[in-house]
This record gives structure tokens, C-alpha cells and sequence, in this order.
């Protein structure tokens, strides 16, 4: 295993692959057996059939030119019998089974009762760029995956223990931008949340070009005024996206998602970091002028169209000021990662290419497919595009009808901050379970199903686990008093199906994050937290807690605490509330 590899205190499943690895290159040494460099080189998977399968003799079977279940035979005589995870190692035709021991299922529930168990120790410097919409209006349905990506992405790095910079790139140096300039000279600001009136006078600045072509003209004045350093327009343009971006900060704090950092296209230009990435292109011999715009020809890397770098009036362009901040990222980090929607793949692509070319370290890029709302849904703007507020706002109404449903009796306040949080979860969680290059649809109904695979599941499966472990440390002292002292664990009491399942399950969370992090893929966590519920509700529905007797009860509830831990570390890091109480 890569010595970056997370390790956090518990003994958890990257624990048990270490010490598989070790057994199998032992055992590989001595059968004279030589297996190629890379990852995962040993072919070690989850089974259904083992807690861990190696299928390293297919891998060795054209080298040695001899069929698998011979090399898989020879090996597992090799395995030594020196244990302390594995339990034991089964020959299954080609594969080699290994199975967790009793100690490690023993250590697994011990150390994950304890709340400093859950991060690793990756230690890689990060910056993850998400969001990073244009300042001229309000966040919609399709930035919501962007966000919703980008933050999960960070909180899976900072639980495998990178330290994350989040940042939104501001483009403040576009047409956009100058129009909402230009829109602010001829209009008002009216009343209501900044960046939504921020986009009222946006959309009637372009309306009031249509008829009014000097508009334009005003709008390409503002954008050479402002790379120039002109003080007037860069207090106005700044002054309006500060503006917009308080009310985008509203909507993003409402899904729990907030930045680190905030660095401006315009940064780049002052420093002169542009002109610095113009000059180095140039020397590539890939440059041109036609009429007058600066080009880069990248059609030999098999772009069809040339890259234009600089206007013919002298201003830069976004994918240059681009190129910039992504060489200041490649110096500060050791990794940095893009969340882009799959518009921006050629530009991506482009961008990525220029930065070989300039021997800059290329961002990790993650290419999302979009997200829509079912036919008719919200028809109230038919025609217009749904703004995240407004989607927020209905999901919580929603939310807050089922809330009421199932508590009843609480109060309205009690209602409405609960239905808040599951409407926030239900929006992230049905966001994130779909791997990002794929394409989803968000469905309320769906979302909000407290009896489906939803958030909502996940999180009531917490806050059972909870209300369990209330009613449990009553008995527990209840019992202690009478008898004079508690009573103890004793883990090995575990040994039902489903409560060896989900001892099991809490265990990979590390190899999840391991994955997650390192692949960039958080709909995986995603899947975990499903599982991990789904295998806390078989354990309570077949193994009783509170109704068995005081030995096994105490063991159950330990299980019980530790599951918690789980579910609510795994929420945590999806970005969604780990309610006690629903």
C-alpha cells in the first residue's frame, strides 16, 4: 500500500487490506512470482463471497503461462499462517479469499466509539475551485451540482486529511460584469435579495441594447477602462460584485457550503501574471496574429479551432487570465481540483493543453453532466430558469409537511428548523448520489422519501441510533445502580449475521474516503452512507437492543454507539445534518 495511504486511529479496512498486501507479497517473494508496479497491482476487490478477494493469478496467468487456478494454488500454499486481521485465506478456483478476524472486528468496535477516529492523515495540500458563477445574478437548478460536487469534494480531502483551500474564482472582468455596471448607470437597485437584483438590471441593460446599440459600446468601455486600472470603474465594477456575491453567499450557506478564499480574474492581470503566461506562450512558436487578435494554434493537439489570447483591442480573455491563476494554483498546492459542467469541456481541454505546454502542473478536472427538474415541476416560471433559492424554498415546504406529519405534536419552530435541514440534506444528497458524469433528475418527492434511500433515511437512521443509545444509558444506569457497578462489553456476544455486517460496514469508511479522495468520486461516499444505514436498520430490526438481556444489551448498544459515530460522520462529510431527533 502507497505509504500516503490513509490511516486513521481506528484498525479500520485499509488496516486489513495492509496486512493482506503484506501476506500476498510475501507469499508472491516466495513462489518467485514477480507481479507489475501500479496501483492496485494485486487485484484486490471487495466480494460477496470474502470480506477481500485477490485476483492476482489472472494478472500472473500470461506471464507464467500457466492457468489461474494453478498460480492461485501455489500462492495460497505460500500465505503465511502469522495473522492478526485475517481470520483465515479460502482457495476459490482463481481467487484468494481473505476474512477479518475476531480481534479486528473487536478493535473496529472499540476505537469507533471514540470521536478523534475518523480522520486520516493524507497530509496533501489542496485547492478545490467550485462554483465560481458569474457575479451578474443568481445561482440556478444547474449551478446547484457544481456546489453541491465542489463542497463534498472538500469536506472527503479534509476527512482523509489534506488540508483544502475552497475557492471561487470571480470573473470580474467579462461582458457580464460590465453590463451589470452598465445597468446599475440606468437603473435601480431595488429591494430584494442582492443577487437577484443584481440580475434585474442585468437583464434590462441587454434588453435596453437590443434597441440601443451605444449600450454595447459602453459595456466594451467599461471592460478596457477596468484592465486599464481606471479608479472609477473598478470601484464600480467591484462595489457590484461584492453585491452580488453577498446574496450568492446566502443561497450557498443554506446548503451548508462555504468558501475559503475568494481571487479575483483582475489579480492576475495586475500582477502581471498574464503578460508573464503571453510571453512564455509566445516562445512556444504556436502564436499568431490574425486581425489582429493574439492566437495560440493548438490544432497539432487536436483542436480545431485556434485559441484567441488577446483581443485586437488589447484586452485579455478569460481562458488567458484562466491560464494564469492556474499556474499561481499549481505553485501553492500539491494538488488542485476543477469542477467544471460539461459545457466547459473544450475550454478545459484547451486550457490543460496550453498548461503542458508551459510545463505547469495540470489541474484535476471534474466534468459534471447537468441536472433538471421533472416535467411541470414548479411550472409557476415556465419558460424561465429556476433559481436555487426558489427550488430551496420549495423543498422546504415540503419538507416542513412531512415533518409534521411524523411529529405532530411539536412545535412550529421545532418543525421549521427540522424541515430546513432535512430539505438542505434531501437537496445535496440527491445532487451527489448520481456519479457526476452522468445526468439526473431532481425530484422532490423522491428526495424527501423518508422510507426510500433518500437523506432523510440516512438521517432518521441517526436519529434511531440516538433515541436507542437515550433509552439504552438509562437502563445502563439503572442497572449499575442496583448492582453496584456496570456492566461490561463484551464484543464477542456479536456474533449475529447482521451484527458482524454492520461492524463490517463501519469499518470501510476509511477505504471509502481513500477512494473518494483520491479518484475524486463523491457519489462513492454517497453510496457508503445508503449502505450504512441500510445495515444499522437490518441490525436494529433483527438484533433487539433495549429488550435483550443486561450482557448482550451493553454489547448491542456499544454497536448502537458506534454506528452512530459512523452515520454521523459520513452526513458530516456529505455536507448534511446528523439530526438527533426528526
Amino acid at each position: 500500500m502507497d505509504e500516503d495511504t490513509i490511516h486513521t486511529g481506528v484498525p479500520m479496512f485499509l488496516d486489513f487490506m495492509s496486512e493482506v498486501e503484506g501476506l500476498l507479497h510475501a507469499a508472491l517473494e516466495r513462489c518467485g512470482y514477480k507481479v507489475e508496479e501500479g496501483v492496485n497491482n494485486l487485484g484486490l476487490e471487495l466480494s460477496p463471497h470474502s470480506d477481500l478477494a485477490s485476483s492476482v493469478a489472472f494478472r500472473l496467468a500470461p506471464v507464467l503461462k500457466k492457468s489461474p487456478v494453478a498460480i492461485a494454488r501455489v500462492i495460497h500454499q505460500e500465505i503465511s499462517q502469522n495473522f492478526s486481521y485475517v481470520q483465515k485465506v479460502e482457495l476459490s478456483g482463481p481467487y484468494l479469499n481473505f476474512f477479518m478476524s475476531q480481534k479486528f472486528l473487536d478493535m473496529v468496535l472499540s476505537q469507533a466509539l471514540a470521536d478523534n477516529a475518523w480522520t486520516g492523515c493524507m497530509n496533501e495540500r489542496v485547492i478545490v475551485e467550485h462554483t465560481s458563477a458569474n457575479p451578474d445574478g443568481p445561482l440556478h437548478v444547474g449551478h446547484i451540482r457544481n456546489s453541491v460536487i465542489g463542497d463534498t469534494l472538500v469536506r472527503i480531502l479534509r476527512r482523509a486529511g489534506c488540508t483544502v483551500d475552497a475557492q471561487y474564482y470571480v470573473n470580474d472582468m467579462g461582458r457580464q460584469e460590465a453590463m451589470v455596471v452598465v445597468g446599475c448607470d440606468h437603473f435601480q437597485l431595488d429591494g430584494s435579495k442582492a443577487d437577484h437584483a443584481v440580475a434585474k438590471v442585468y437583464i434590462a441593460a441587454n434588453r435596453l441594447m437590443e434597441t440601443n446599440p451605444e449600450i454595447r459600446d459602453e459595456a466594451d468601455q467599461v471592460i478596457q477602462h477596468y484592465e486599464a486600472g481606471d479608479e472609477e470603474t473598478v470601484a464600480k465594477i467591484q462595489s457590484a460584485i461584492k453585491y452580488a456575491i453577498g446574496g450568492i453567499e446566502e443561497t450557498l450557506h443554506r446548503m451548508n457550503i462555504r468558501h475559503d478564499s475568494y481571487h479575483w480574474e483582475s489579480e492576475f492581470v495586475r500582477k502581471g501574471d498574464v503578460s508573464e503566461i503571453l510571453g512564455q506562450l509566445e516562445k512556444t512558436g504556436l502564436t499568431e496574429y490574425e486581425e489582429g487578435a493574439f492566437q495560440l494554434d493548438l490544432t497539432g493537439h487536436g483542436f480545431e479551432k485556434k485559441m484567441v489570447l488577446k483581443r485586437a483591442n488589447g484586452t485579455s480573455l478569460y481562458i488567458t487570465r484562466d491560464l494564469a491563476y492556474h499556474r499561481w494554483k499549481s505553485l501553492n498546492s500539491d494538488r488542485s481540483v476543477d469542477v467544471l459542467g460539461a459545457d466547459h469541456k473544450l475550454v478545459s481541454g484547451q486550457l490543460c493543453t496550453a498548461l503542458r505546454l508551459l510545463g505547469v502542473r495540470e489541474p484535476e478536472v471534474v466534468i459534471f453532466e447537468f441536472v433538471s427538474l421533472p416535467t411541470g415541476s414548479m411550472s409557476t416560471r415556465k419558460g424561465k430558469f429556476i433559481s436555487a433559492d426558489e427550488l430551496l424554498d420549495e423543498v422546504e415546504k415540503q419538507a416542513y409537511e412531512e415533518v409534521k406529519v411524523r411529529r405532530p405534536e411539536e412545535s412550529d419552530a421545532f418543525l421549521k428548523v427540522v424541515a430546513a435541514q432535512v430539505a438542505t440534506g434531501a437537496v445535496r444528497y440527491d445532487v451527489v448520489k448520481v456519479s457526476p458524469d452522468k445526468a439526473t433528475t431532481f425530484d422532490w418527492k423522491q428526495a424527501l422519501d423518508f422510507e426510500k434511500l433518500s437523506a432523510p433515511f440516512i438521517q432518521y437512521s441517526h436519529a434511531r441510533a440516538c433515541s436507542i443509545l437515550r433509552k439504552g444509558e438509562d437502563l445502563c444506569r439503572a442497572e449499575a445502580s442496583s448492582e453496584g457497578q456496570s456492566v461490561p462489553i463484551q464484543a464477542d456476544l456479536l456474533t449475529g449475521e447482521n451484527e458482524i455486517a454492520l461492524i463490517k460496514k463501519i469499518a470501510q469508511f476509511d477505504l471509502v474516503i481513500d477512494r473518494a479522495a483520491r479518484e475524486l468520486k463523491p457519489h462513492q461516499l454517497a453510496t457508503y452512507a445508503r449502505e450504512l444505514a441500510e445495515s444499522f436498520n437490518h441490525f436494529y430490526r433483527y438484533s433487539p437492543v433495549l429488550d435483550a438481556e443486561p450482557k448482550l444489551r451493553r454489547a448491542r448498544l456499544a454497536l448502537a454507539g458506534a454506528a452512530r459515530n459512523a452515520l454521523r460522520t459520513t452526513l458530516e462529510t456529505l455536507g448534511i445534518d446528523a439530526l438527533e431527533t426528526m
